[in-house]
């Protein structure tokens, strides 16, 4: 299988288990993926997603992890995924990765949530989430007060 194959692969994992959360955790089983991230675990494997990644799209942004890559659209069991991070190896994500979905309604959504079991607020100069962790399951779920694939012009 090729590099690009198998990231799409692993790309419809992460948002499928992160599905998988949402709906355990949430009524939000319409949220649309809008972003995903790969946790590498090696700098050998951090090389090989930058290089399928390439192969799907061009980097969007670059952060101190890692790019953000805009690619062309992966079909996903939550939507069309367009965004994609490769993390750098970080001893603090020891998952397989993330996503983060697109709730009707950011404000309520957080006031119903935060303060649950499993649910903790980002609050960062011009990002706010809020992360839902699962230790059944090797990925981490986000809900972004702004969605990537809207920063990036993509919905």
């Amino acid at each position: 299988m090729s590099e690009v194959n198998n990231f799409i692969k692993q790309a419809k994992e992460i948002v499928e288990q992160a599905k998988q959360i949402k709906d355990l955790h949430t009524p939000e089983k319409n949220a649309p993926v809008n972003y995903a991230c790969f946790f590498a675990q090696s700098e050998e494997e951090y090389q090989d997603l930058l290089e399928a990644a390439k192969g799907l799209g061009k980097i969007g942004e670059e952060t101190k992890m890692g790019p953000v890559f805009v690619v062309e659209p992966i079909e996903t069991s939550a939507g069309k995924l367009r965004v994609v991070k490769v993390r750098k190896p970080d001893p603090t994500r020891p998952e397989r990765g993330d996503a983060d979905f697109t709730v009707s309604n950011y404000p309520e959504f957080k006031k119903e949530f935060l303060g649950k079991s499993g649910f903790t607020l980002f609050d960062k100069p011009g990002k706010e989430m809020i992360e839902l962790m699962d230790p059944a399951f090797n990925v981490r779920v986000y809900f972004s007060k702004e969605p990537l694939d809207k920063k990036f012009g993509l919905v």
